[in-house]
């Protein structure tokens, strides 16, 4: 069951999206593009609060990772990275999303900005991104994460 906190972060992420969807998806009238912006938005709130459990339920058995220093991981590592102590976002935010469906599957693309701390390190990215998301059984899963970074 999801605390209150969550529920709230949750809808107010909701709502963000909700006014953000003009700007973000090339066809405001889409509803599974829509449901896409939203997953990946949930994905940034689950990232900064560490919250190994939402995002359980967001990538496919299948998840391959593969990070902008070249760092490939499979599902569970992923989520035992998330849980990680030493991992300390203070930020995960995206901007110029960009969202294409091909029968069950979706590309979302666009820039990333995050911050925190790694084993007392801070760091500061930002770069582009690549999710591949499939639908199925009634629910989108995404099952392929690619980042990069962008040069300053």
């Amino acid at each position: 069951m999801l605390n209150s906190t969550t529920v709230k972060s949750i809808l107010c992420f909701f709502l963000f999206t909700l006014a953000a969807f003009g700007q973000t998806i090339g066809d405001k009238n889409d509803p599974q593009a829509t449901k896409l912006v939203v997953l990946e938005h949930l994905w940034n709130d689950a990232q900064v609060n560490r919250d190994q459990r939402a995002l359980e339920g967001m990538i496919a058995d299948t998840f391959t990772d593969t990070e902008w220093d070249g760092d490939v991981s499979e599902r569970g590592k992923f989520l035992a990275d998330i849980k990680d102590p030493k991992f300390k976002p203070d930020l995960v935010a995206i901007q110029d999303l960009k969202v294409n469906l091909y029968h069950n599957a979706g590309i979302v693309t666009g820039v990333y900005h995050t911050k925190g701390s790694y084993n007392g390190k801070p760091y500061d990215h930002l770069g582009r991104f690549t999710d591949t998301w499939i639908f199925e059984d009634g629910k989108w899963e995404c099952v392929a994460s690619h980042t990069s970074l962008l040069k300053k």
